[in-house]
């Protein structure tokens, strides 16, 4: 029997304490396409709708995507924005349908609810009707609320960080979406839930102590009535209720027994509270490990976990790139530094021309630090279009809007206008600069880098430059987070 299924693509990791709101533009900047453009563009590569459309061919199911539409992490998202996007998937909803899948990121808040994810599937459920099976996809990253698990049956998140698995996660939702449109299983969603604002280590999958409970996750996976575990790290830069770390339980059957698994593993998360994998460096700390770095193992690499674009951070910080050029740091390169103004205002000038110019901290000086005033000699200016090649973005293309690479004093400066982490060698290597060839990376992102950037490195650290992302929770200004929340209290 063919199936037909309705999906939809709407992703958004919001950063509560970002001034800038996420509109329809920012939806555009990144991503935001009608369901065909979204199969051809994104339905063979590392995504969810690859793997849903992967389960659609081997079981001749009757597929309409209704878009494909994500913007990079930011401030809460308009009303506008969100009217835009669930629109057509409202409107499409009202058919005939076998049951629908849903790709989103888990973390999205809009500036008129906390729980976007959750008002997408109220507005859907009051056309469907309760019954018909929802899946859908999450990033680990995810604030899952009581609402989410209500009113879809199927959750299921990516287990990996960096996530390489996005594909295999799209595909295991689909299978279980399979199974439930068959009648063979009638699953519901548990979730347990701990007063943190995140995993001690955000989720990292590559080392520590989230590999044994994935491990306890999988084994727990083979009983009958357990059809998927997902571990979700949280996202710390939400000032919502439902904010921290969770475990979901995709199963049928005993339902008590099911929870007391969940619980389990999300003890473990709150037990081991205070067991970071992460050694956060000062920018004068990471400086210095800098300067006595001689690179013949390999690069290293320093990442500002705290001024990540990809969990909201401005990403025009400065207080790192300042210490480096303090510390006389050279054979380096450093970025994404989001800067517009500064990106337009190098275009047009020659290969080779000198210029003494502001970049970065202009949005909030006090997170990660003021303007910097800088001579230095322009390497590259143009259109910012990366097509990446590592186990993240293979194949995907992202766009820096209007770039420039400025050298001072040694570094490499890659200034852009489009917020993006780094996570892809392909975003430096467009743009001439080779990280391998360099001595020392720079880089803004907090995990994802790993998956590109660990094969050429001679070393890795992370530093907390004081940006939005700070680890330091004290500076911002939580409101909505109840009491007592660790580390609040």
């Amino acid at each position: 029997m063919s199936f037909k299924v309705l999906s939809a693509e709407i992703s958004h990791e919001t950063n509560t304490f970002n001034i800038h709101p996420t509109t329809v533009q920012s939806f555009r900047n990144r991503y935001f396409m009608e369901g065909d453009q979204a199969i051809t563009m994104r339905g063979d590569k590392n995504t969810e709708l690859a793997g849903l459309l992967d389960t659609g061919r081997d079981y001749d199911w009757e597929i309409t995507h209704v878009l494909s539409a994500a913007a990079g992490p930011g401030g809460p998202v308009t009303r506008e924005a969100f009217d835009t996007l669930t629109a057509p998937l409202i409107a499409a909803a009202d058919a005939q349908w076998d049951g629908v899948f849903l790709i989103l990121h888990g973390a999205m808040v809009t500036d008129f609810c906390e729980d976007g994810e959750g008002e997408i599937l109220r507005r859907l459920r009051a056309v469907i009707g309760p019954d018909l099976p929802i899946a859908v996809t999450l990033d680990p990253h995810a604030n899952v609320t009581t609402a989410m698990c209500d009113l879809a049956q199927i959750l299921v998140s990516f287990t990996t960080y960096p996530h390489v698995d996005i594909r295999t996660t799209g595909r295991r939702a689909a299978e279980l979406l399979q199974r439930a449109m068959t009648g063979d299983i009638r699953p519901r969603t548990l979730r347990a839930h701990r007063p943190m604002l995140e995993e001690a280590s955000g989720g990292r999958t590559d080392l520590g102590p989230m590999i044994g409970r994935h491990a306890l996750a999988r084994a727990y996976e083979t009983r009958k009535s357990v059809f998927a575990i997902s571990i979700n790290g949280a996202f710390p830069c939400a000032d919502i209720a439902e904010v921290g770390p969770t475990v979901l339980i995709t199963c049928e059957g005993d339902f008590a027994a099911h929870q007391t698994i969940a619980e389990e593993l999300a003890d473990d998360i709150w037990e081991r509270r205070h067991e970071s994998l992460n050694s956060y460096l000062t920018v004068s700390e990471a400086a210095d490990v800098a300067v006595n770095w001689n690179g013949e193992t390999g690069p290293l690499i320093i990442a500002d976990y705290a001024d990540n674009p990809g969990s909201g951070a401005y990403g025009d910080a400065t207080n790192l790139l300042a210490a480096l050029l303090d510390a006389g740091v050279t054979k380096a390169c450093f970025g994404p530094l989001i800067d517009a103004k500064a990106a337009m205002a190098l275009q047009g000038l020659a290969v080779g021309s000198e210029i003494t110019i502001s970049i970065g901290g202009a949005t909030a000086p006090t997170y990660g630090g003021g303007p910097l005033s800088v001579t230095g000699t322009v390497k590259w200016t143009g259109d910012g279009h990366v097509v990446g090649n590592g186990p993240i973005l293979g194949g995907l293309e992202r766009s820096f809007g209007l770039t420039a690479v400025l050298n001072v004093a040694g570094i490499d400066i890659l200034i852009v206008s489009i917020a993006h982490q780094m996570l892809d060698l392909r975003q430096f290597e467009t743009f001439g600069i080779d990280p391998a060839s360099k001595s020392v990376v720079a880089l803004k992102s907090m995990q994802h880098f790993r998956a590109a950037f660990t094969p050429i490195a001679g070393r890795i650290i992370v530093c907390d430059s004081g940006a939005l992302c700070t680890l330091n929770y004290a500076s911002l200004d939580y409101k909505n987070v109840p009491r007592p929340t660790f580390p609040l209290v």
